[in-house]
């Protein structure tokens, strides 16, 4: 009996990564995905023969999507009466000093292993415009590449149906995408250029670096400053980023969400994930997770280097 369940246990281990990739592509939330993959683990113990299950992956994963998507139902009702911008929590790995030179390679794979390009910021949020189920169609069909008779099960639908909703879901993410989605080495470069920017004080190069219509959204939670409306416009959004860096903050550039992005610290230690959406060699949008709840997984690096323009 105990090495049944300690075969169970390392079977169930094996699938946690990809298990909680789908619960926070679903909620975007990372600790409420964990919630539900520990969920999801008293259920399979609780589940007679559990050892004879053919498929232990699908098994999860539909287990793991009906309880995510119970989850955003519930989410949906405290979302709408969420102080200020309700912003996905940020997945960061790894970063560089903006004192220095970033690298533009992938790192080591060990760094990666939670999320990639494939569940970025981005994305999240634009999946938050979907109804649930939508959403869970999308999400297991699209992302995940499981079929619609399963993601039929876990929706309550039946496959047509789940079609449905995916394509639907479809068409809203395609209209949203970046028309020209840049490399890694060009988001990177487009990033460095917004931060010594910002640093330097260069209005100019600022704006130019902003899409017209680019939207800068701030999520504090009501626990910490913030702008709780979306500023909209290129001089405008760059007018409030100068504000912002008249006092430099320490950071890091750093991937969020598999994109490079920045993680900043102010004066008083208070942090701040700033993901950058990138389209061409244009910045669309700026979002800005400042509520602690949602960053207290931020990786511990060597002490942060006060930013300054790269040369």
């Amino acid at each position: 009996m105990r090495a049944a369940q300690e075969r169970l246990a390392s079977a169930f281990e094996r699938q946690r990564p990809h298990l909680q990739r789908v619960a926070y592509a679903i909620l975007g939330s990372f600790n409420e995905a964990e919630d539900i993959v520990q969920e999801a683990w008293l259920r399979l113990q609780r589940q007679q023969d559990a050892d004879r299950i053919r498929d232990l992956r699908a098994w999860l994963t539909t287990t793991v999507g009906r309880l995510a998507l119970d989850a955003l139902r519930s989410a949906r009702v405290r979302r709408e009466l969420y102080v200020g911008p309700w912003l996905p929590e940020p997945v960061v790995t790894r970063a560089d000093p903006i004192s220095e030179p970033a690298a533009t390679g992938g790192g080591d794979p060990a760094d990666r292993v939670t999320l990639d390009e494939s569940i970025s910021m981005a994305l999240l949020i634009v999946l938050e415009r979907l109804s649930p189920a939508e959403r869970t169609a999308f999400v297991l069909h699209d992302i995940f590449g499981f079929g619609f008779q399963q993601a039929a099960e876990v929706t309550g639908r039946t496959p047509a149906s789940t079609s449905k909703l995916a394509s639907r879901a479809r068409r809203h993410v395609e209209a949203n995408r970046p028309r020209f989605p840049p490399t890694r080495a060009q988001h990177l470069e487009v990033v460095q250029a917004f931060a010594a920017a910002c640093l330097s004080g260069d209005l100019e190069r600022l704006v130019s670096l902003l899409d017209p219509d680019v939207v800068w959204r701030a999520d504090g939670g009501g626990k910490i400053t913030a702008a709780r409306r979306a500023h909209r416009g290129a001089d405008k959004v760059a007018r409030a980023m100068l504000a912002l860096a008249r006092c430099p903050p320490v950071g890091y550039i750093a991937d969020v969400n598999g994109a490079p992005g920045l993680v900043l610290h102010d004066a008083d230690g208070a942090a701040s994930v700033m993901s950058i959406t990138v389209d061409g060699t244009r910045i669309t949008a700026i979002d800005i997770v400042r509520n602690p709840e949602k960053l207290t997984r931020l990786p511990q690096w060597p002490q942060p280097l006060e930013l300054r323009p790269t040369a």
